[in-house]
């Protein structure tokens, strides 16, 4: 079962304002990511379970979180349906996030008190979240709809928490468009942990922008 209630890991994401994305089928290398996202002061891991047996691979993980990062709570993106949901919790995983709206989804989450985040692209699709019991929704594409889009929705219904993906980069001006709007944290994959990153297998260069990354998005908020 998950480590962190609910409650726990949306009182994460507001406090910390990122949620690093990542998959790789190598579990050695995937240890030496997530420690060093850890190690520059991430909480919070989404493990974007895409490729063929992922659910094995999360499971190895997220024993080694366990184990060596008791701070850390991981929890699992790309979730298209109940039943793969059902597997990542009953494999620990601390929040579900999928790309649309499923409410079998939500259905299942909410039976065990574990965070899920839906990914939204209307005001509609925010709203039914929400009275689903969705805490934090993902918008996504965030590029697609950008700053503008969450500066116009926290208007009318500022209880609204939001978390972009897709289209948040790590320079100042792009973190600043969407905290100035009112997201609540963003999400983060290839342009935080890049493709030269794990081919260079530069850990600590990783460790250092998850650290710098943090505390710019603690400089915007303040």
């Amino acid at each position: 079962m998950s480590q962190f209630s609910r409650i726990e890991v949306a009182a994460l994401m507001h406090k910390t304002g990122l949620v690093p994305l990542f998959y790789h089928q190598d579990v050695a290398l995937g240890k030496k990511i997530l420690k060093a996202c850890y190690d520059g002061g991430a909480r919070l891991i989404e493990f974007t379970a895409r490729g063929d047996f992922a659910h094995e691979v999360f499971g190895e993980l997220n024993k080694y979180v366990i184990k060596e990062m008791p701070e850390m709570a991981m929890g699992v993106g790309s979730i298209t349906d109940a039943a793969a949901a059902s597997l990542y919790m009953q494999m620990g995983a601390n929040f579900i996030v999928t790309p649309s709206l499923r409410e079998d989804i939500a259905t299942v989450c909410n039976r065990r008190k574990v965070l899920w985040s839906p990914g939204c692209g209307s005001l509609k699709e925010i709203n039914r979240a929400e009275e689903l019991g969705c805490e934090i929704i993902k918008l996504f594409p965030g590029a697609h709809f950008g700053p503008s889009f969450v500066k116009a929705i926290k208007g009318p219904q500022p209880w609204t928490s939001v978390m972009p993906t897709g289209g948040v980069t790590l320079e100042e001006s792009n973190l600043s468009g969407w905290f100035n709007a009112g997201v609540t944290c963003v999400g983060m994959g290839s342009n935080l942990i890049s493709k030269t990153v794990l081919e260079n297998k530069d850990y600590n260069g990783l460790e250092k922008t998850v650290r710098e990354t943090l505390a710019l998005i603690q400089k915007i908020r303040s």
